[in-house]
Formats: structure tokens, sequence, C-alpha cells
């Protein structure tokens, strides 16, 4: 019996993780309910990281442009 590590698993619900691997980890699955626990978890983490959304703040936006603008008045490349 292998012991898969939370790394593997990240791997493997991400799909990363070869065919051979896939298939052990899934068989695994299925017999190893602590494994299993730890999946649903990774599962979890995943679902609620696909529904963040970053955006930078107005002032760091406007740093940037302000940045911009000065080197396009001295002439300088960006």
């Amino acid at each position: 019996m292998h012991s898969f590590t939370p790394e593997d698993l990240i791997q493997y619900v991400y799909n990363e993780t070869s065919t051979q691997k896939s298939a052990a980890i899934r068989g695994a699955l299925e017999t190893d309910w602590k494994l299993r626990e730890k999946y649903e978890e990774i599962l979890s983490a995943q679902q609620a990281l696909e529904k963040v959304t970053f955006s930078p703040r107005k002032k760091a936006i406007d740093n940037i442009l302000a940045y911009a603008e000065k080197l396009v008045a001295h002439g300088t490349e960006v």
C-alpha cells in the first residue's frame, strides 16, 4: 500500500499526476477513509480559491500611471 502525501493529492486534483499514479490514488481513495477526508478538504479549498477575485487598489493603479506619465514627460522610455 502506497502512502500519498497532501502534495500528491493536490497534483491529483489539478490533473498533474501520471495515469498510473492517478489510478493508484483513485484506488486508495476508495479504501482509505483518512486519505479520502484529506482529499475532500483539498477539493473544498480548491473550490473556495476559484471564487476569490483579486484586483489592485485604485491607489496602486494611480501610482503606476503617475510614474508612467513622469517618464513620458521626461522623454524616458518605459
